[in-house]
């Protein structure tokens, strides 16, 4: 019974990736919001723990990305806490040579055909620090807030972090989101 109902769970992911059902309270294909998406290190981290409450859903986002329909923005500071974190769990999991996977991990989200690694820029700068003032969030949230406004995507997290909380109803109003936690 376990295996029919994740099999369900992936058939409605397929789905749902390629834009042939809507989640639910849409009104429009999941896929075609996400068509430029800057994307958090919590969305990387899910897509590499096979475990993850929400893998399936980040898997649906680099599946996406890989087939071409999806174009992915990560900015720099993203990389850099990528490999930190991953570096982190590989130690933790007992993995050798922890830092040479991880970096194996950045170097792969780099290189990727469809991903566009940004950072560079006063413009870039100036609008993360003015997120951080704004909303007092951690600084790679406000990188992919800042880049999602100046690319025109959506910014993609794993779930609403407590200090977005605060002011979801503002940041939803300025910023196009998407939660992965949302299509559970």
């Amino acid at each position: 019974m376990l295996r029919r109902g994740r099999r369900l769970r992936r058939l409605y992911w397929a789905r749902l990736r390629l834009g042939a059902i809507r989640p639910q309270g849409s009104s429009e294909s999941w896929v075609s919001r996400l068509a430029r998406a800057a994307i958090d290190t919590s969305v990387v981290i899910e897509y590499i723990d096979l475990r993850g409450e929400l893998h399936e859903q980040a898997e649906a986002v680099f599946s996406a990305a890989l087939a071409g329909r999806l174009e992915i923005f990560i900015p720099h500071a993203v990389l850099a806490e990528t490999f930190y974190v991953a570096t982190k769990i590989y130690r933790t999991l007992g993995v050798e040579r922890a830092e040479a996977v991880a970096s194996k991990l950045v170097e792969w989200l780099y290189r990727l055909p469809t991903a566009r690694v940004v950072g560079e820029g006063v413009q870039l700068a100036l609008e993360a620090g003015g997120v951080k003032l704004a909303y007092n969030l951690a600084l790679t949230d406000c990188y992919v807030l800042a880049v999602s406004k100046l690319y025109g995507c959506t910014a993609v997290f794993k779930k609403r972090e407590r200090e977005m909380l605060r002011n979801i109803g503002e940041l939803e109003r300025n910023y196009k989101l998407l939660f992965l936690e949302d299509y559970r």
